[in-house]
């Protein structure tokens, strides 16, 4: 029987240097020609989700841990941070002087410093995700098409699906979240899930609701869906869906609750689990 699959990008699909496997690439292409539907479900925007990736052959994309919906290019929802809100997300992180980032579909504008206050939590996420070379990874490298405010970014937008900001500690954190109670409020940081950036998003998005929205547009029911993560943002769809799969890369809380561990991102841990599931033949 048919699957729809929705598989997390970065540390699922792609290393932490976005490296990604031809082993990940066959196995995806194997399984559209079987007939399963493929979608990535991350955190990225899509002016973030390079050619490489659309060139594998993918039937849409969930972005911005949620925000956006895309089938066969037909976009399905998109829940914007309001221009309101987006003005109070960036007076109160310049009060506070936390460097941050905006995130669209248009493209990633950062703060005026955060080329360089971001370097050291850069480096420490690639370290945490085991990545030689992570003590030379920079934050252009990271980000390749970002621009920046002192290159001339517009900080107040109508087009934000959320914002991740540079915690100085997570007191910042805290405060955020207790200033943005209308705003959906979480963290990130790599292995351990100790907390590097906040970020913030519209209320009550995750990737579990952006799935139950696309499976309705699809007239499709959750029984075939499967999904891959390897972090705490992708519990929720591991969650909804009806089997779950962590990547062995991936943090303690995801793969306690998941049906499945395969291997790591590395270690042709998809292709591995496609197979074991039986949505490709071994040796494809």
């Amino acid at each position: 029987m048919s699957k729809i699959l929705f598989i997390d990008v970065d540390g699922t699909l792609v290393d932490y240097e976005n490296h990604l496997p031809e082993s990940a690439v066959r196995a995806i292409r194997a399984a559209r020609a079987a007939g399963h539907r493929v979608y990535i479900c991350t955190g990225r925007s899509k002016a973030e989700v390079y050619p490489p990736l659309w060139e594998i052959g993918l039937d849409g994309m969930i972005g911005g841990n949620g925000s956006y919906v895309e089938d066969h290019g037909k976009v399905v929802m998109h829940q914007l941070i309001t221009p309101g809100q987006a003005r109070r997300i960036v007076d109160w992180l310049h009060s506070r002087k936390l460097e941050f980032y905006l995130e669209s579909n248009n493209g990633l504008f950062a703060s005026e410093h955060f080329e360089t206050a971001a370097q050291d939590a850069i480096q420490e996420y690639s370290r945490r995700k085991g990545r030689p070379g992570a003590e030379q990874m920079t934050v252009r490298q990271v980000f390749p098409d970002m621009i920046f405010g002192h290159e001339g970014a517009q900080l107040y937008r109508d087009d934000l699906n959320k914002v991740s900001y540079l915690l100085g500690s997570y007191q910042d954190f805290l405060d955020t979240k207790a200033q943005f109670p209308d705003m959906q409020n979480g963290t990130w940081g790599g292995a351990g899930e100790t907390a590097l950036f906040g970020d913030i998003g519209v209320k009550d998005i995750t990737k579990g609701n952006a799935i139950a929205h696309l499976l309705e547009y699809l007239g499709a029911d959750v029984k075939d869906t499967i999904a891959f993560g390897d972090a705490k943002v992708d519990i929720p769809m591991l969650e909804y869906c009806a089997y779950g799969v962590a990547m062995g890369s991936g943090g303690d809380e995801i793969k306690a609750m998941a049906d499945l561990v395969t291997d790591g991102v590395d270690e042709d841990g998809l292709y591995n689990a496609f197979v074991k599931l039986g949505l490709i033949q071994a040796g494809v």
